[in-house]
């Protein structure tokens, strides 16, 4: 009976460490992801800006020329 519970006990363990290898797998693929993601949300926030700015500028140069008439 003990020799059951001991391979029992065994198997619990083997099938916990492999769970956490692959819940540490996993983790470290989503950091990678978020940090991917992050990345992108950074440039898109940059082109966003350089597009308003373009916006602005042209539309101070449509305003200028308005004035001009």
């Amino acid at each position: 009976m003990a020799h059951f519970d001991l391979d029992q006990l065994e198997q619990q363990v083997s099938a916990l460490i492999h769970l956490n290898q692959q819940l540490r797998d996993d983790n470290a693929s989503l950091r990678t992801h978020q940090e991917a993601l992050l990345a992108e949300r950074g440039e898109l926030i940059e082109k966003t800006e350089q597009a308003r700015s373009r916006v602005e500028a042209m539309l101070s140069r449509l305003r200028a020329m308005e004035e001009n008439l």
